[in-house]
């Protein structure tokens, strides 16, 4: 084998025809012939183009409604064929088998289908086979042969010919090759998850993940990781689709931070009023929902405004002119919303390292999807927490009973705790948070930081009372002890939602009875670690 290697003929069979004719009349123009099926040497041939349909090599129609065109020695012959095995040319000459040097497929668009709702047989009917066969034929012979999968190839294809006289390199062949594969991995993937699915296998004996690089990032969490962004293809609203509408490139603390923003703001939907959230290193530091958005931004900037320096925002609604300018006022690395007035970025024009991302929509947050980790050797998969409780989920477990007002602060609580890295203490009072203790490992601590920081603002704010006081705690897993809720008592909240289900329940409830405080129990918790 030799480095540079001729392309003089091509098979081209596209479900994608973006750019195909402009593609093929390139190729014809450097003297490669074409060789096509169906609805692409259709599109060939309208545009002037000489093309030879597979079918007159192989012999043999294209037949079962498409399923069999290309799956025939002639073809894979041409492509796995090494052109510098005496046997292998001896073949090729006795059997009348060209040799393939391109070969340009698109598979059939299954992840699409399926993503428009296709139902189970039109999704099967999606599944290509010719197509993955072929690709991975010319990928295992790459030495000899070039292999296009993505239409965003075409241009550097057309590039490296021109610039060797209608011959590609042995380094740009492998490229090509390891896109192919990689695009068969992540077809193959999406069709067994979508099988996994359908039959309702929770944990099927192998699962494969696949994305596509969306960005290369500068480095990861810290300048010594390489990092990238990749996608998974799905429609879902979020930092992944958003539009960035300025500011430079999102690294990959602002996109980790910016989704956990988001996911926050989409526990509330647009008919539960407008919610703020301000994250920092992928936790709460002030949530709270307002009259307008300014007035949310205000109430979840006034929780912790020592944090928010430096933070994400997140808004649940339509970003306005007022709160932008509100939000202009301390360093903000990113601000995420369904969308924007064109006076809102217009006020965020000035900030130009400001990044502005709009989504259309929010996500679904009772929608299922996995959640992974991985680990040495291995990966954790859980169902993500869409875990919600309402107020006829609470259980009354102390002599005082809570007031509606209360209740309705401890379910905004409650869906900020779940958002919260544990162990998680949230103090809210009238739909806003007034201190966050995040990530400690006991609950005691996370208690006592969370009040700190409520005393804290109250102090920089010049009240007279703490802003825990008349407050509601929520805790993300049971108080192991009554220290926690003590500590929670003594800072001035009022009544307290918890899981339960510790041994100590009882000596919890007795000291919320001694303290005078109203609590619930939900029999459900939020760990996230």
């Amino acid at each position: 084998m030799t480095d540079l290697q001729p392309v003089r003929r091509a098979l081209l069979s596209v479900s994608d025809k973006t750019g195909l004719v402009e593609f093929a009349r390139a190729l014809s123009a450097q003297n490669i012939d074409l060789v096509s099926t169906g609805g692409t040497a259709a599109a060939l041939r309208d545009a002037g183009l000489a093309v030879t349909d597979v079918a007159d090599l192989t012999g043999f129609p294209e037949m079962m409604d498409g399923r069999v065109k290309t799956l025939h020695p002639v073809v894979h012959g041409g492509l796995l064929a090494r052109r510098d095995e005496a046997d292998h040319v001896a073949s090729m000459e006795a059997h009348g088998i060209g040799a393939i040097d391109l070969l340009v497929v698109n598979l059939y668009p299954f992840e699409a289908t399926v993503a428009a709702g296709a139902d189970y047989a039109t999704a099967i009917e999606n599944i290509d086979i010719g197509g993955p066969a072929m690709i991975r034929a010319a990928a295992k012979n790459h030495g000899f042969v070039n292999v296009v999968v993505d239409v965003e190839d075409y241009a550097s294809v057309l590039e490296e010919l021109d610039g060797n006289d209608g011959q590609t390199s042995y380094a740009f062949r492998q490229k090509l090759a390891l896109t192919a594969y990689a695009r068969t991995g992540a077809y193959d993937a999406s069709v067994s998850t979508w099988m996994a699915s359908e039959l309702n296998e929770t944990s099927p004996r192998r699962r494969v993940f696949a994305g596509t690089k969306a960005q290369g990032l500068r480095y990861g969490e810290n300048p010594h990781q390489e990092a990238a962004f990749y996608t998974d293809g799905s429609a879902v609203a979020g930092v992944a689709t958003a539009t960035q509408h300025q500011g430079k490139e999102l690294s990959y603390n602002n996109i980790n931070d910016t989704d956990a923003a988001f996911r926050l703001v989409s526990e509330f939907a647009p008919e539960d009023g407008p919610v703020v959230a301000i994250i920092k290193h992928a936790n709460p530091c002030g949530v709270a929902r307002g009259s307008s958005f300014a007035d949310a931004y205000q109430r979840a900037f006034d929780c912790d405004r020592t944090s928010a320096f430096g933070g994400i925002i997140a808004l649940n609604g339509t970003l306005d002119a007022e709160t932008a300018q509100a939000m202009t006022g301390i360093l903000t690395e990113v601000v995420i919303a369904p969308d924007a007035t064109d006076e809102a970025r217009a006020v965020f024009a000035a900030k130009k390292n400001l990044r502005l991302l709009t989504t259309g929509g929010l996500p679904d947050p009772k929608a299922a999807r996995l959640a992974a980790r991985q680990v040495s050797g291995g990966w954790l998969l859980q169902d993500d927490d869409v875990g919600r409780i309402g107020a006829e989920d609470l259980k009354v477990v102390t002599k005082l009973a809570p007031t509606e007002s209360q209740i309705a602060d401890m379910l905004f609580a409650w869906r900020v705790a779940k958002h919260v890295k544990s162990n998680a203490i949230i103090y809210a009072r009238d739909l806003g948070t007034v201190g966050i203790g995040a990530g400690q490992m006991s609950r005691v601590d996370s208690s006592t930081i969370a009040a700190l920081k409520a005393k804290r603002m109250a102090d920089d704010l010049g009240l007279d009372t703490l802003l825990a006081e008349g407050s509601v705690v929520a805790s993300d897993a049971f108080f192991p002890f009554p220290d926690g809720l003590l500590a929670a008592a003594e800072a001035g909240a009022k009544a307290v939602i918890q899981p339960g289900g510790s041994m100590r329940d009882d000596a919890v409830i007795d000291t919320a009875n001694q303290a005078g405080l109203a609590m619930v129990f939900t029999g459900m918790r939020h760990f996230r670690h």
